[in-house]
């Protein structure tokens, strides 16, 4: 994207405002007590900076030029005009004439005061640091904010130490290190007294939002820079927001709004003479018609933006062009123009890596010869006092030569005199100090044995402590060890007890079955089979025209009728005869749930028309269930059983479900309670579908046709006589 230099610009505008505004302030406050030359000077610099302000900046610059022809300035006039050119120039984006009046304006910052002098050179080094941005040569620039923070930090100047941590923030951003930056752009936040370096900190931090992806937070900041915008009129400001939402739609994939909004950008930068934003908006449309695949119209964009940027001599802005175009050759299968966009893009980055350190090593030359001239100089004034004094005081040098030859004698007496004073003196020191090193030796044996005795008693009372609390301890751990097994196995047994009730319930379900089963078998061979088989050769030997044979046939059927009739109530429990269907279910399902601590939870619907299904479909839909819980309680190890019964459109449904270990439906053989359930349901016609997984529990689903209920007239022994009185008539 072009937009890795927009905050750049709206930083340089902010500084130049802000920074003439501070120049100006500082100049009203310092006409007292002044000549009436240096008054006047003040003032013509003054109307130079009230005029640039005012928007009049041609003006302003024929005056200053003008006032620097003169030759009657004092220097410091003359540093204060050359800053304004270089502001000037710094705003058309004419880098080397900024460079050269910023340091014009440095050579002639001789002011006596520390702290007026001070200021200038801050506002020097930012101006500085901002045209070294604009060349691209990144760390140039974050050398001379360093330098003017610690400068404006010496004197406490707030508002120019707000200014260059802004421009280093921006540095920060520029070379990637969001994280610093983000920290330096809030921080300047919290200076309220100026609204140009929270405007250049609301689109910043936005910007540095955008980079990360995170569009929300940067959409929050760019809001409250437009804002601030819209309150203080600011046309570059305005334009900087405007390529920080282009940016955001184009990392949202949205380059139509972005090319929108860069275009409005365009028009408001090109009417405002902002010459290197007009080069950033072009190439942003340009990376916005690369996305909408508009390659003419991005080469068109991208050359007007590598024309201005080569005619303000923009290294930065070329290589970036250059870049783009080979990218837009290369889409274009263009291998030839995409090779020479490429040779001119790494021509341009070798000129700024090689400018960078051209400049270093002139800047160490310089140092260097600075430093060897001073050296000299020093060396000549030295030289020249010497023989200046050699010749005026060689006469009296001569006459003091015979007093100080008798002050010395007499001096060096007195210093013999002296020393052995000093030696007496140091000799009864020294034996003072022997006898205090003595006594000091002996108080410190004295505290070295009362701590060893002080330790051994300690350790001698420590060790059965210590050998205590370690018997403690295992005896703890073996008994904790203790109480886990008793609990588990207090726990197995009690497993174990529920389980054999449960299999004792279950064993004597199935007795009781059985028991009911044999006496059905009897019934059904010795009364029933018996008179069957009577009536079966009566049959084969009857006479038609015989009706008194015919009459002990259908009593005997009679009979037979009525014994069936009579198995049947026999087989069906008491509790069905005597109870609702559905009240025996629910009694039934408490006291295995109660027994087996299974909960069961049953739902029945229509309740009516279950309870008032036929008996028979009552008693094999019981017995069915009786199968299934039988089955969940030996072999699911389930805690929780639901059961629905559904009677809809002549279809009872029974939709078995618990959730126990489940079992494989195709690995599982089929046992006897499996068996004896197929039974049942084929016996009714019905159908039925399990569904179970390992781990999963079981679901099974019966559907069971009901036939309307017949007639009591229709009984077959009731037909038979009806066809036996038929042959009587006949």
């Amino acid at each position: 994207m072009a937009i890795w230099s927009k905050s750049l610009f709206l930083l340089i505008f902010l500084f130049l405002s802000f920074s003439l505004q501070a120049q100006i302030e500082n100049k009203k406050k310092t006409f007292v007590s002044r000549n009436p030359v240096e008054i006047k000077e003040d003032k013509n610099t003054l109307a130079l900076y009230d005029l640039y302000n005012k928007g009049e900046e041609k003006k302003a610059y024929k005056k200053a030029h003008s006032i620097l022809k003169s030759g009657t300035a004092g220097n410091r006039s003359i540093a204060r005009t050359n800053l304004l050119l270089a502001y000037y120039f710094n705003k058309r984006a004419i880098i080397d004439s900024s460079i050269y009046y910023t340091n014009q304006a440095l050579k002639f910052n001789t002011v006596v005061n520390d702290s007026l002098k001070n200021r200038l050179f801050s506002l020097g080094y930012n101006l500085l640091a901002i045209n070294y941005k604009k060349r691209g040569l990144l760390n140039e620039s974050k050398k001379w904010h360093l330098k003017g923070i610690e400068a404006s930090q010496k004197y406490n100047e707030k508002n120019l130490f707000y200014t260059h941590t802004h421009g280093l923030a921006q540095t920060y951003s520029e070379l990637g290190d969001y994280i610093n930056a983000l920290k330096l752009f809030k921080q300047c936040l919290e200076y309220k007294d100026d609204n140009e370096i929270i405007l250049g900190s609301y689109i910043n931090i936005g910007d540095i939002y955008s980079k990360l992806k995170d569009y929300e937070n940067a959409g929050i900041f760019y809001k409250k820079g437009k804002v601030l915008c819209e309150k203080t009129n600011n046309n570059q400001g305005r334009v900087i927001i405007l390529l920080g939402l282009g940016e955001n739609y184009q990392l949202q994939n949205k380059p139509q709004e972005a090319l929108k909004m860069f275009q409005e950008g365009l028009l408001i930068a090109d009417k405002s003479e902002q010459n290197q934003l007009s080069i950033v908006c072009r190439s942003s449309i340009g990376d916005a018609y690369i996305s909408l695949k508009k390659y003419n119209d991005a080469k068109l964009m991208f050359s007007e933006a590598l024309q201005k940027s080569v005619h303000f001599g923009l290294l930065q802005n070329q290589s970036y062009i250059y870049d783009e175009l080979r990218k837009i050759a290369i889409q274009q299968d263009d291998y030839k123009s995409a090779y020479s966009f490429f040779e001119k893009s790494t021509h341009i980055k070798d000129s700024i890596n090689k400018l960078q350190k051209i400049k270093e090593i002139n800047e160490l030359e310089i140092k260097y010869k600075t430093a060897q001239k001073q050296k000299e100089i020093e060396v000549l004034k030295f030289e020249n006092e010497t023989k200046k004094l050699t010749l005026a005081n060689q006469e009296e040098a001569i006459k003091n030569m015979l007093l100080q030859e008798e002050i010395s004698n007499k001096n060096n007496e007195n210093t013999i005199l002296s020393f052995q004073n000093l030696s007496n003196k140091k000799r009864n020191e020294i034996s003072l100090l022997k006898k205090d090193q003595q006594l000091k030796a002996l108080e410190i044996n004295q505290q070295k044995k009362t701590k060893l005795f002080t330790i051994i008693a300690f350790l001698i009372l420590l060790l059965p402590i210590i050998g205590l609390l370690f018997q403690y301890y295992k005896r703890f751990k073996v008994q904790h060890l203790l109480n886990i097994k008793q609990a588990e196995i207090s726990s197995q047994k009690i497993d174990g007890i529920l389980k054999d009730q449960e299999l004792e319930l279950i064993k004597a379900s199935i007795s009781g079955q059985d028991k009911e089963r044999q006496r059905i078998s009897q019934e059904l061979h010795d009364s029933i089979g018996g008179n069957l088989a009577a009536i079966k050769l009566q049959v084969n030997h009857l006479d038609v025209s015989n009706f008194s044979n015919v009459q002990k046939i259908s009593l005997q059927l009679d009979e037979t009728y009525q014994q069936v009739r009579s198995l049947s109530h026999n087989l069906l429990p008491k509790k069905f005869s005597q109870n609702k269907f559905l009240e025996v279910l629910e009694s039934y399902f408490r006291n295995i749930s109660e027994a087996s601590k299974i909960k069961i939870s049953f739902i029945p619907y229509p309740k009516k028309e279950i309870n008032d299904l036929d008996e028979d479909i009552q008693i094999e839909t019981f017995k069915i269930i009786q199968e299934l819980l039988t089955n969940t309680i030996k072999h699911a190890k389930a805690s929780e059983v639901e059961i629905q019964l559904n009677y809809i459109e002549n279809i009872l449904n029974l939709l078995f479900e618990d959730n126990g270990v489940g079992f494989d439906t195709e690995k599982s053989s089929k046992g006897i309670g499996f068996i004896n359930l197929e039974t049942r349901i084929d016996t009714l016609k019905g159908s039925f579908v399990i569904d179970s997984k390992l781990k999963r529990g079981t679901i099974v689903n019966i559907e069971i046709p009901v036939l309307e209920p017949r007639s009591k007239n229709k009984i077959k022994g009731i037909d038979f006589k009806n066809k036996l009185d038929e042959l009587k008539s006949n």
